[in-house]
């Protein structure tokens, strides 16, 4: 018997009232649950994700296209339940905790996908441009997940460049004006 989170799979539209309810109770307010909306409204996101456990949706990541550069993406909102947090749901099992720690896991799989996978990436959206994912967070937490700030040092963006990491193929440190779609707003 398996032990840990159903694997990732793509958000179904039945899901979308779960995932709501999860992003207001993972945030302190209802702002990026309003941007999900606004996101899907202005047709910018491409893909949902969700990570269930016991029937519920415990995790959630939203990728959408960026206006520029392009074949750049942003990965927002990341959310897991605050119960589930940090592999609480491993309990005491430490030995298992990995595999209940959601958000490490989705972002994982996000970033993997456009290191691992361009190709696929490129021939799915009919991108010219080498795919990359943009996330704007704690610096930390998505280096351990297999994007780079270092990588991100030279973009040009509104918001700080100083927590914004990117995932892409190769090694390159590309210099570029990040332009997010109108739902994220300025700051």
């Amino acid at each position: 018997m398996p032990i840990g989170p159903d694997v990732i799979a793509e958000l179904r539209p039945s899901d979308a009232d779960e995932v709501e309810a999860l992003l207001l109770a993972a945030f302190p307010g209802p702002d990026e649950a309003a941007l999900v909306r606004a996101l899907r409204a202005e047709g910018a996101m491409v893909a949902e994700w969700v990570m269930r456990w016991q029937g519920r949706i415990g995790a959630y990541a939203g990728m959408s296209r960026m206006v520029a550069p392009a074949g750049w993406f942003a990965l927002a909102p990341v959310a897991v339940l605050p119960e589930w947090q940090n592999g609480a749901l491993a309990g005491d099992r430490t030995s298992v905790r990995d595999r209940f720690r959601l958000g490490t896991r989705i972002v994982r799989q996000a970033a993997s996908l456009f290191v691992d996978h361009a190709d696929i990436l490129r021939k799915k959206w009919a991108l010219d441009a080498e795919p990359t994912l943009v996330v704007l967070g704690k610096r930390s937490f998505y280096a351990r997940c297999g994007f780079s700030a270092e990588r991100a040092a030279r973009l040009r963006s509104p918001w700080p460049v100083a927590h914004t990491l990117i995932a892409r193929p190769g090694g390159d440190v590309p210099e570029e004006t990040l332009v997010y779609p109108a739902a994220f707003g300025s700051p």
